[in-house]
């Protein structure tokens, strides 16, 4: 057999490579995988090159150990089933359906431990990562009862962050993007408005957020944010940037204005939550959601497309291109 690995060959390039499909060693699985999806935010950052090159890819995750310079091997949503069992593995293993943090890859070699066993559907349980990212940043909000938030930004981790949001006893939840397609889904899991960006000051008039979250991923959009923000307001700022510079107007209302800026990412739990929550009883949290959420979130799947088609993939997610919200890559043909 053929196995198949996306690599990153230099900006807005990538490359399917062939390789012979591996065998476990001692204490190892090897998994088919299903679908991977491809992550909007971050992924796209590795797709145009806007990353520091030197950092880590990600110091939390064994499969994404390496920098990220060119060529490298990215992504971290694969489901799949366990294929093959190395020495030492117990029997129960084989044919799992399971989750992994892992690049895009057709077979793939992990330990059990870095694996997520799952029940769910395979569509639910490839939104792991994003939902996960979603509740991070609803805890890192903290919103109070009745509290008025804005979402800025609805591809697929702010859609998601909008359905958990929406679950919280708020005055109103109002969700941000230019893309009428994603504003109509944004309304469909929770928001009780969605608009574009140049909209939303009239939209909140004198009745601004409490706290607003940039989820965009557009340098330009955290200073929108901040000046939609209310007195005393906390901005929380998922959004990853990458190399670009991100102009803030600071000289105006914002000096008097007592607004919180913070960040929020979902590689670790922030410490003011440390002492009741860890990753482990976050993702269980999670995987609970994905299982009981009423709304439909198959919405968030717009495209599968063969692996050996991802360039046109990441063009439909760069252009936000066909209605493009969560892009997946299928391997079939193994």
């Amino acid at each position: 057999m053929t196995a198949r690995s996306l690599y990153f060959v230099e900006p807005e390039t990538v490359s399917v490579r062939e390789h012979p499909v591996p065998d476990p060693g001692p204490g190892e699985v090897r998994v088919r995988t299903d679908l991977s999806a491809v992550s909007p935010g971050t992924e796209l950052l590795v797709y145009r090159g806007d990353i520091p090159e030197s950092m880590r890819a990600d110091e939390t995750i064994d499969a994404l150990e390496g920098s990220l310079s060119y060529p490298l091997q990215y992504g971290y949503a694969a489901v799949g089933r366990v294929t093959a069992l190395g020495q030492g593995v117990a029997d129960s293993w084989l044919d799992r359906r399971v989750f992994a943090f892992n690049p895009h890859q057709s077979h793939f070699l992990a330990e059990p431990d870095d694996l997520v066993a799952t029940e769910l559907p395979t569509t639910r349980a490839l939104l792991l990562p994003n939902a996960e990212a979603a509740v991070n940043f609803a805890m890192d909000a903290r919103p109070r009862v009745g509290a008025r938030v804005a979402v800025f930004g609805q591809g697929a981790v702010g859609l998601l962050t909008t359905a958990v949001l929406a679950e919280f006893p708020l005055a109103e939840l109002v969700a941000v993007d230019r893309v009428p397609e994603r504003r109509e889904q944004a309304r469909a899991f929770g928001a009780d408005r969605a608009v574009p960006p140049a909209e939303v000051e009239a939209a909140v008039g004198d009745a601004r957020p409490d706290v607003v979250l940039e989820l965009s991923g557009s340098p330009a959009a955290l200073d929108d944010a901040i000046g939609v923000t209310g007195y005393a307001g906390r901005v929380v700022v998922g959004s990853w940037y990458g190399t670009k510079p991100a102009e803030l107007d600071l000289g105006g209302r914002y000096h008097r204005s007592h607004i919180r800026v913070r960040s929020s990412q979902v590689s670790r739990v922030d410490p003011d939550h440390v002492d009741r929550w860890d990753k482990e009883r976050r993702l269980a949290y999670v995987r609970s959601w994905l299982g009981e959420a009423d709304a439909d979130l198959s919405a968030l799947l717009t495209h599968r497309l063969p692996v050996e088609e991802a360039a046109d993939a990441y063009t439909f997610l760069e252009n936000r291109e066909d209605g493009a919200i969560q892009v997946a890559f299928t391997y079939d043909g193994d």
